[in-house]
């Protein structure tokens, strides 16, 4: 019994993490509902990306070019969102879809994870690169800025 836990151990980690992965993109895609859902325009999100873009630059005294590499961040962000959601609109219906027969169907869970993991990994180089590039542009005080936001030392959207 011992050997079969140290030969399958790095399989089923690797299982667990993709299923947490999927559940969990699907809830966040899901929770938000109709505010960020599938359904949203292109033109509905360019303008909810100007309105963080034009937040933040406040926050971070972004000049223009700096404000157009962060608008391109959010782009390639909405870009990878769409390839995850695939080409459903309701990613709860696929995970009820698992366990609507008596018995779980496990071939298609393995597909949706294949699936979502696929478009991770095609989408994630474009997200890093145009994260890359606008870090790169802000000078060593937004730099600074952004590694205060991340500790939460400053709350740059709290409301109070």
């Amino acid at each position: 019994m011992r050997s079969f836990f140290k030969r399958n151990i790095r399989r089923t980690l690797f299982g667990i993490f993709g299923a947490t992965l999927v559940v969990g993109s699907l809830s966040a895609c899901g929770h938000r509902g109709d505010r960020w859902g599938a359904d949203v325009s292109p033109e509905q999100y360019a303008q909810r990306r100007d309105k963080m873009v034009d937040r933040a630059a406040s926050k971070l005294d972004l000049n223009d070019e700096q404000k157009k590499l962060l608008a391109v961040v959010g782009d390639k962000l909405f870009e990878q969102r769409k390839a995850l959601m695939g080409q459903g609109t309701d990613p709860r219906a696929e995970i009820k879809s698992l366990v609507a027969s008596p018995k779980f169907d496990a071939a298609k869970a393995q597909a949706l994870i294949n699936d979502k993991t696929a478009a991770l990994q095609s989408k994630s180089p474009e997200v890093v690169a145009a994260l890359a590039a606008f870090y790169d542009s802000l000078n060593p005080t937004q730099q600074q800025k952004v590694r205060d936001f991340m500790e939460g030392r400053h709350g740059w959207f709290h409301r109070g």
